[in-house]
Formats: C-alpha cells, sequence, structure tokens
C-alpha cells in the first residue's frame, strides 16, 4: 500500500534510472507498458519499508528454535511495558534459509496527526519506519516551548531542506507516527554538548515493528534478507580462508565466520578507520575467534612479494578459498528511502572503484575458488554490466548456480545470455510492489518485498 510520496531524487538522477529501466532489452521483452509500470513501482516502494523485519540467527551458538522462544519472550515484554493488552509476537522461520527468522511488520496504520509537530532528517525517518525511535541528532526542529513528556507527531524532511533549529518547517515532508518527547528543546539545540540518547520514544508509529535496542545481542542480529543470502550463496566451508574486502560493519564477515562454525580464517578488511572497532565488536560478540581485522584499502590488497611472513595485508597473489567483494555502491536498493540527493555523477562514480577491487580480489583468489560480487543498488552499471566487464576481462571466470535462489534472475540490458542471466540473483521488490497482498504466507512476501539487490557467483578456472 502506497504510503508516502515515491522516492525524492534530483531529476537527472530519475531520467537515468527511467533509461536503464526502460532500456532497449527491457522494451523489447515486456513492452513499454509493463516496463514503465515497473520503474513507477520501484521509486514508490523505495520510499516504503519492507513488511517484514529480517534476523539473523546465531545458530553457532544456539538452535533456532531456542533463539526463536527467547526472541519471543523479550519482545513480548518490551510491548508488555508500552501497552496494556495482552501482546503476541508472531516469529516464523524461513523455509530455505536455516538461520532466518521473520517477524511481520503491522503498517500502514491509521495514526492521527497531532498540530505539535517534530521534525526528523529522511536517514532518522527511515529508521523510525523500520522501528527505532527518535534519536536526538536526528531531529531538526521541536515546538518552540516542547518540554519531556509532550506528545508530537515526527515528520521526515524528504528533501533535506529544513534548518536545524527551527520552530516548524512546512516543506516536503512525511509523517512516521507520534511519539513523546524524552528531553526539552534547550537539551536538544540550546547547549555547548551535543546531545545524544533517545529525543522521542515513538508510541504510535506508523509502521510498528518491534524495536530490537539491547535484545538478545549475541542471538539476534538485524540483517536484510538478501545480505544474508550472501553468506550462503558464498558457501564457506571449515578450515578455509576467506576474505571479506569492504567488511564494514561486519555484519556478512560474521556471518561468514559463523556458517564455517569459527574454524579456518575470515580476513577482513575495511578502508575507513573509524568503522574497524564497531567489526571487532561484532565478532567478540558473537563469540567468533577466527575474524581478523585490518584497515586496509583491499584495492591495494595484492602484494608483489610472493614469500611475504607477516599475516596481514598486502596479501601474495592466490591466498583465499573464498573472496566475498560486497562492494562500495550507490545504495539505490535501500529501503525504506524516502529521499536521495545525490548527483549524477556521484551516482556514476561507483563503478570505476568496484572494477579496482575486482582485480584485486581475483588475483587473490586461489584458482578453483569462489567470489561472490554483490551490491545494494539497482542500477545497470554497478551489477549486470559489471558482470558482463569481469567475464571479458577475466577469462578465468564464469558464472555458477547460486544456493538458495529466492530473488529474481539478472536484469536485461547489459548483453548477457538468458543462461547468464538465470545465474544471477537480483532482489527486485518493483516485481511485486502492491501485488503481493498481506493474506500471502510471509515468507512467499519475504522473498519478495525486500531491499534492491544483487548477487553474482564466479568460479575461478
Amino acid at each position: 500500500m502506497s504510503t508516502f510520496p515515491r522516492i525524492s531524487l534530483r531529476p537527472e538522477v530519475t531520467d537515468y534510472l527511467k533509461n536503464v529501466f526502460l532500456n532497449k532489452e527491457v522494451l523489447a521483452a515486456v513492452g513499454h507498458q509493463e516496463a514503465e509500470s515497473r520503474f513507477q513501482r520501484l521509486l514508490t516502494c523505495l520510499s516504503h519499508p519492507p513488511s517484514y523485519t529480517c534476523v539473523r540467527a546465531s545458530t553457532h551458538l544456539a538452535p533456532l528454535e531456542e533463539i526463536r522462544h527467547k526472541l519471543g519472550e523479550e519482545l513480548k515484554k518490551q510491548m508488555c511495558t508500552s501497552s496494556e493488552k495482552e501482546v503476541s509476537v508472531q516469529i516464523l522461520s524461513h523455509p530455505r534459509i536455516p538461520d532466518v527468522l521473520l517477524l511481520p511488520v503491522d503498517g500502514p496504520r491509521p495514526v492521527e496527526q497531532l498540530r505539535s509537530e517534530v521534525v526528523v532528517g529522511a536517514q532518522c525517518g527511515s529508521a523510525v519506519l523500520r522501528g527505532a525511535n527518535v534519536f536526538v541528532p536526528g531531529i531538526l526542529a521541536s515546538p518552540k516551548f516542547m518540554k519531556a513528556g509532550d506528545v508530537v507527531s515526527v515528520f521526515s524532511d524528504l528533501e533535506g531542506r529544513c534548518t536545524r533549529g527551527a520552530t516548524s518547517f512546512q516543506g516536503m515532508r512525511g509523517f512516521v507516527g507520534n511519539g513523546v518527547a524524552q528531553i526539552d528543546r534547550s537539551g536538544i539545540f540550546c547547549t555547548d554538548v551535543a546531545a545524544k540518547g533517545v529525543g522521542v520514544r515513538m508510541v504510535e508509529p506508523l509502521y510498528q515493528s518491534p524495536s530490537f535496542d539491547g535484545v538478545l545481542p549475541n542471538l539476534a542480529f538485524l540483517q536484510n534478507l538478501p545480505s544474508v543470502v550472501v553468506g550462503h550463496v558464498l558457501g564457506p566451508l571449515p578450515g578455509e580462508r576467506i576474505l571479506d574486502m569492504c567488511a564494514a560493519p561486519g555484519g556478512k564477515t560474521c556471518h561468514i565466520a559463523a556458517l564455517m562454525r569459527d574454524q579456518g580464517e575470515v580476513v577482513a578488511l575495511e578502508k575507513i578507520k573509524n568503522k574497524i572497532d564497531r567489526i571487532r565488536q561484532n565478532a567478540k560478540m558473537l563469540q567468533l575467534n577466527s575474524v581478523k581485522v585490518y584497515c586496509f584499502n583491499s584495492t591495494k590488497a595484492v602484494s608483489s612479494d610472493s614469500a611475504q611472513e607477516h599475516e596481514g595485508p598486502p596479501f601474495p597473489a592466490e591466498s583465499f578459498d573464498r573472496v566475498l567483494l560486497d562492494a562500495p555502491c550507490s545504495g539505490l536498493g535501500q529501503r525504506p528511502s524516502m529521499s536521495c540527493t545525490w548527483s549524477l555523477k556521484e551516482l556514476c562514480s561507483y563503478q570505476p572503484l568496484q572494477r579496482k577491487l575486482f582485480h584485486a580480489a581475483v588475483q587473490l583468489l586461489k584458482k578453483g575458488g569462489v567470489l561472490v560480487y554483490s551490491t545494494c543498488t539497482v542500477t545497470l552499471a554497478e551489477n549486470e554490466e559489471q558482470v558482463a566487464w569481469a567475464l571479458e576481462t577475466f577469462p578465468c571466470l564464469t558464472l555458477q548456480p547460486q544456493e538458495p535462489h529466492i530473488g529474481s534472475e539478472g536484469m536485461l540490458g547489459a548483453g548477457l545470455s538468458p543462461e547468464q542471466l538465470r545465474l544471477l540473483q537480483r532482489f527486485s521488490p518493483e516485481l511485486t510492489w502492491d501485488q503481493t497482498g498481506a493474506a500471502a504466507p510471509l515468507p512467499y512476501r519475504a522473498d519478495r518485498d525486500t531491499i534492491g539487490f544483487f548477487i553474482a557467483k564466479f568460479l575461478k578456472k
């Protein structure tokens, strides 16, 4: 159901994406009307959250059913404190992915807008739609005399035009629900020290989903379904040496180590220094000792010294059994995303970087090894076109079947054959947006109502 306007993009970016989704190959296959309809559905579904929350269970620490039971009990306690009614929590296991739990999202709900309004940034608004409270740094505007305890309506600034500290805002915005202020206005804007913590506790969100803040942190890890699929597609085995080239925040790194039962070595590289601690914290919290984290630029991860003795990067060629290249990308598949202010130049800047990383990945992979390439974007240039380029540039690579394969096949437009497209996995929520009713079984909806995502699996001959 459409509640918000389409994602707000610069006109040049909208035109670029329209040309992608209405390319000649697509038009020849499905016709102009269907191609146009898919594109419009994409713009709409991107601004809305998926109809469920996906949790990756730490099955290396406890059985799935035990985790499901504990999670249900914890969420009941949380919901009982905010409601006088008896609450029930529906948690389902995924039929094909053994470490995934699914929780339905209730929304959009009939929530009445109030006269007292708080405006938050688009990123904060998106987090609220997925079950979060409003944290103080995300607040841009509030009533002039707002006090802790006031009930307020929360709106998301869709175009990034609200001035921080304003008392009102009449620009493009999206209503995300009602909450209770936890802090006076003066504590948000009139202080020399940046305030932290919860600024508005959401009591009537437009989309109701559990808050996982502090809930079973070592057993239940929030992760989008396609991101969990990536780890299984890579297929890590105990005793192997595996490289995660762009590892932050460490969700996929830790999943790989868990799938290996913490036996072997998972090398995580991340070039941004302040993201390193998060990866280490996640590994420690999940009791994974096989993860080794380094602050390093993966484009420079190949050493010319084949006899080097130090264990860290750069590494000699053919050092790893499997490589995950979850590449930096334009992120246009993320949901919900009500606004993206990037220019077309910024959007197109990722393809060259991805190719540099690809060169390093192929060199570092052993013969007979597996390379998985993934992104959370919807463009051809960063997905299918990269596959076509890789197959031409590296004759040693061949596409491989993926398991599980619960998404769609690759998108037409990059000159790949039908057989090659079937080996790719593109999660395309626009294909079924507004067509899969809430009455459909949750696992059926979960496989389709995802973020936009792409996975390709290669074997190095």
